[in-house]
């Protein structure tokens, strides 16, 4: 279930290049209503400093001196669990979220070095993890294509559009814009989406995260 967004979001960088943290820090920090509390470059020296409270928000790079993220980031939501998980990796590894234990598993966030991700994107996402939301590199999602045989690829062209920004984390306003359609169109497509993916109205999970766990799970590179 979502949690309210806080006032100010306090935000956790965990990022071993000093470069890229401080490049970090100053975009987060001078956004308003997001706070940087920590910021660290080792396992560590996270465990050490993410006390229960100190932070909304983990942004966690995947490889680190001492560990890695994803590790780093199962041991804090099982110790947090309101705590937002976003991830950041130089190699194109998004589909790592789909190895995350079960109880851990809703609201992760992945974004690539390498691709062209914006300020807008970042702070876009790290507010989406403060809610449990989950919001994918839509770079990455760009490239990739559905499965032959799977649900996803029974999508009619407009829904597997909509679903690809739905995971890029745009609200149904935003995806509306993007594809010059109305909002009530938007919505349209999701129900329709939803119910050729089986994913029903759940009120202990968040049926946009599980549209866009079943997008990585059935989906790969494309040609």
């Amino acid at each position: 279930m979502s949690t309210p967004i806080q006032d100010v979001i306090r935000v956790a960088v965990v990022e071993d290049q000093p470069l890229f943290r401080s490049m970090l820090e100053r975009t987060l920090g001078q956004t308003e209503g997001l706070q940087v509390v920590v910021s660290v470059g080792t396992v560590s020296d996270a465990r050490r400093a993410l006390r229960p409270g100190a932070a909304h928000v983990a942004l966690l790079d995947i490889d680190l001196p001492d560990g890695n993220g994803i590790a780093l980031g199962v041991t804090l939501r099982r110790q947090q669990p309101e705590l937002g998980i976003l991830l950041l990796s130089a190699h194109d590894a998004m589909d790592l979220l789909l190895d995350l234990p079960s109880d851990v598993a809703e609201g992760w966030g992945y974004l690539s070095k390498n691709s062209s991700t914006s300020e807008e994107l970042l702070v876009s996402a790290v507010r989406s993890a403060a809610v449990r939301e989950t919001v994918l590199d839509p770079e990455l999602l760009a490239r990739i294509t559905p499965r032959a045989g799977s649900d996803v690829a029974q999508l009619t062209h407009r829904q597997y559009e909509v679903l690809r920004l739905l995971a890029s984390g745009l609200s149904n306003a935003g995806i509306g814009e993007r594809l010059g359609i109305t909002e009530k169109s938007v919505q349209n497509h999701v129900n329709a989406l939803y119910a050729t993916l089986g994913i029903d109205a759940d009120p202990s999970r968040n049926p946009r995260v599980s549209a866009a766990l079943r997008l990585l799970e059935e989906t790969g590179p494309g040609i």
